[in-house]
């Protein structure tokens, strides 16, 4: 059983976490902040517009919210 747990270990370790070892040894601060600066960027963009489509839903008055809206309700 400890060889499947040191082979989930070796699948992250060795092959999936290796960008953020190169980001770690980097010496510029400029391009391992810029990397982070950019995931968050997507990130706000992504919330924008799911915020944005609910707020589209919402105005359409599309969604149920009756109080009976649910058969255990």
């Amino acid at each position: 059983m400890s060889s499947f747990f040191y082979g989930i270990e070796d699948l992250f370790v060795n092959y999936l976490f290796w960008p953020y070892d190169a980001l770690r040894y980097m010496e510029n601060w400029w391009t391992s902040n810029t990397i982070n600066w950019l995931f968050m960027i997507i990130g706000t963009v992504a919330m924008v517009y799911w915020l944005l489509q609910l707020k589209k839903f919402n105005d359409n008055q599309e969604e149920d919210k009756s109080i009976t809206s649910h058969s255990y309700l």
